[in-house]
């Protein structure tokens, strides 16, 4: 280990390898031995220590003088209330070796983690991977044969190729992770990508429940199953993945699904059923749609969630079942909190993490990777390869990515279109007629019904009236006028109508604002709210 530089290692002293006494030769000293390596020459040693150890300290810096005269050992004392302290001793440690003012253009450092506490040897390993010691670490070990006279030493350099592949191989095991939750779709809209990434540390690392936030069709379905695929593929689950769409379940037949029942619990009850959660009892169970559960079944999910318990409809017996949920919703659960309508000590319990994901629309550059997906995804199910000719390729994505395309369904929109196109295309090639033939039946299915008239408008004006009015005017006083009828009084209404507004003005009468509005429709709050219930007094 012959060096031109001069050589500088930094170390603590070994308050027990390094202990002296009049059989210390027989004995293997790490911070002694390492400065008698043929092929190691130590130039200067700083060793660490603690003014209680000062006599031992002294005791070693003449030890090795007498074994490598050329070594110069400086003492420094630092001091610690408590040696297990991690922020204490790493704090300290850091600013002794800044204080040293270190020369890395002029000698070689070298850091002795054999000695101290595993607390020390954990901070000194830290500060050097940080680079804040610019060295590389020194690990001394006893002989490995009985009678020999020195130990062995080993350099290791966290800069070395290995250390590189390792971390390479961990980048690139969290690539596949973030490949498999996108559906293997190299998408390229940033957010999203962001979103993915904060998920997968997530299902790595966490059991707690999530959430996942989005409209209808923006993949939540199959973001749940590719989470419990990965947490599968990392052992971190071993039961089955079990989907519920909450929207499809009604009254009875709600408890008995999720959480079963005993046999005679009901009419039709003519056997035992255990119950979807507990199906999923050491996997994953996916409420799609949670928002649409009853009370009733959100306080057992509650119950089941926190406890891991609950009662079969119809038993006396709690079962049991270990599961990470994940929920899905398309509605605003705060504003249902709000309304009576779900719980908000279940909403607390399912929103530690939740993950809002973007529409179709809100992803234009992820449309052209999504397309080759779809048509490969095409092609496994039904056998044969269809694809666009350059034309009718750039007709579809520049359409796909305008303002035109609403994409309301997102990516099920977008998965039928390609379908119908690819079915539909001549010897598989779809071209420019077959494009058009499909951008014409989504502006029909897209076309917002504004001119079919809701039940509210129809229930306070005749046609002629609301054909007069303009597709703004309409969606505003069909709101108003809901709210007018589920309100108690005029002002309570005018409220709830002007919230956010009223908070600007000094004064404010807001019972007169919503007089005044119905006025230019000729209406009158009286006949409004008479038609949503009873009139207020």
């Amino acid at each position: 280990m012959a060096n031109s530089r001069p050589t500088v290692v930094i170390g603590f002293l070994g308050l027990n390898l390094d202990a002296t006494g009049s059989r210390r030769w027989d004995r293997w000293r790490p911070s002694v031995d390492l400065c008698r390596q043929e092929d190691l020459i130590v130039d200067r040693f700083e060793l660490i220590a603690t003014r209680a150890s000062a006599k031992l300290a002294e005791s070693v810096r003449t030890d090795i003088a007498a074994v490598s005269p050329e070594t110069e050992v400086r003492l420094h004392f630092v001091e610690f209330e408590d040696a297990w302290d991690f922020g204490e001793v790493f704090e300290k440690t850091d600013a002794f070796v800044r204080s040293l003012e270190l020369e890395p253009e002029r000698e070689d450092y070298l850091v002795h983690i054999t000695t101290g506490t595993h607390v020390v040897q954990i901070c000194l390993f830290l500060l050097v991977e940080t680079r804040r010691i610019p060295a590389r670490l020194l690990q001394t070990s006893p002989p490995r044969r009985a009678g020999a006279e020195r130990g062995t030493v080993q350099v290791i350099d966290l800069d070395l190729s290995k250390y590189d592949r390792l971390a390479q191989r961990f980048r690139r095991e969290q690539e596949e992770r973030l490949s498999s939750l996108k559906g293997g779709i190299a998408t390229r809209n940033a957010e999203f990508n962001r979103l993915i990434e904060r998920i997968e540390r997530v299902a790595v690392a966490s059991r707690a429940p999530l959430l996942l936030l989005g409209p209808t069709g923006a993949g939540k379905s199959q973001l749940a199953r590719r989470i419990f695929e990965l947490k599968r593929s990392g052992a971190r689950l071993e039961g089955p993945f079990v989907e519920v769409n909450c929207a499809v379940l009604r009254g009875e037949g709600a408890m008995s699904t999720l959480f079963g029942h005993k046999r005679g619990a009901f009419t039709g009850a003519v056997s035992d059923r255990q119950g979807l959660l507990r199906t999923a009892n050491g996997g994953l169970l996916f409420l799609d749609e949670v928002g649409e559960l009853g009370l009733d079944e959100q306080a057992m999910l509650l119950r089941a969630l926190e406890e891991r318990r609950f009662l079969p409809v119809g038993s006396d017996r709690e079962v049991e079942s270990d599961f990470q949920l994940i929920a899905g919703t398309n509605r605003d659960l705060r504003t249902a909190v709000a309304r009576g309508r779900f719980r908000e000590d279940l909403l607390a319990r399912i929103d530690l993490w939740s993950f809002s994901l973007p529409g179709l629309s809100e992803r234009p550059e992820d449309i052209e990777p999504n397309l080759e997906w779809e048509l490969e995804r095409f092609e496994e199910r039904h056998g044969f390869r269809a694809s666009f000719n350059r034309e009718a390729r750039e007709r579809f994505l520049g359409f796909a990515t305008s303002r035109e395309a609403l994409w309301k369904g997102n990516f099920r929109d977008f998965g039928a279109a390609l379908v119908r196109m690819a079915t539909l295309a001549p010897a598989g090639r779809i071209d420019v007629a077959t494009v058009e033939e499909e951008l014409e039946r989504l502006r029909r299915a897209w076309a917002a019904p504004a001119l079919e008239t809701s039940k509210v408008l129809e229930r306070h004006l005749d046609s002629e009236a609301i054909a007069r009015l303009d597709r703004f005017d309409r969606v505003q006083l069909e709101d108003v006028l809901a709210v007018c009828e589920r309100s108690r009084s005029l002002s309570d209404a005018g409220r709830t109508l002007f919230a956010c507004s009223r908070t600007l003005k000094a004064s404010s009468n807001d019972a007169d604002r919503l007089r005044k509005y119905l006025a230019r429709f000729r209406l009158d709050w009286k006949r409004v709210h008479a038609s949503g219930g009873e009139v207020s007094s």
